[in-house]
């Protein structure tokens, strides 16, 4: 008799702020692909932004504010630990080498599955990881929708996941503005955002 192989989700992101549409998608990748575990990893030195990030402790903090209720959930901090650039490549190389029997998904939202072929290794990342895309998590309503066929091959699978036009981007604006953010990040998210005047002019 064989047991299933470990399933173990992989969901990186910048976290600044860590908003609703984020926890949705954990929680809709839980229980949509049975995974046993889903590691959520706040970007260290992140390549592709153009802006300075928040740093790392606050964004570690909020993530575990966002993500600490779900279960199978874990936030794993070694991304923000990892000196120079963070590449998802290196996180997916050291989770496979740790679990070597478990079957490795990336969870991405569609704005980064068309932008995967721009990822540093990426026939390796969709090598090692099977692509879980959800297809309508976009912060920008009018977008086109998600085309497959963009994917650089690989093995993919769908999160269904309602439209969510919610962005970080959004948020600071908000908080920088004086406006409200409770509708659009969990309640320890924001209490931490005002607690610490993260975003906020003064």
């Amino acid at each position: 008799m064989t047991t299933a192989a470990r399933r173990l989700g992989v969901f990186g992101g910048a976290f600044d702020p860590p908003h609703l549409a984020h926890v949705a998608l954990a929680r809709a990748a839980i229980d949509q692909l049975r995974l046993d575990e889903l590691r959520v990893f706040p970007t260290g030195q992140a390549w592709h932004k153009s802006r300075a990030l928040s740093a790392g402790e606050h964004r570690l903090a909020m993530a575990r504010e966002a993500f600490g209720g779900l279960p199978q959930a874990v936030v794993d901090d070694r991304e923000l630990r990892r000196a120079g650039p963070t590449y998802t490549v290196d996180t997916l190389r050291q989770l496979r080498a740790e679990h070597p029997q478990a079957e490795l998904l990336l969870v991405i939202g569609a704005d980064q599955a068309e932008a995967l072929h721009s990822w540093r290794n990426s026939d390796d990342i969709i090598r090692l990881a099977t692509l879980a895309v959800a297809a309508r998590a976009r912060p920008d309503p009018d977008a086109p929708p998600f085309d497959a066929s963009t994917l650089p091959g690989g093995r993919h699978v769908a999160v269904e996941l309602p439209a969510m036009p919610v962005s970080a981007t959004q948020i600071r604006a908000r908080v920088q503005a004086g406006q409200d953010i409770a509708q659009l990040v969990p309640a320890g998210v924001a209490s931490y955002i005002a607690r610490h005047h993260l975003y906020s002019r003064t």
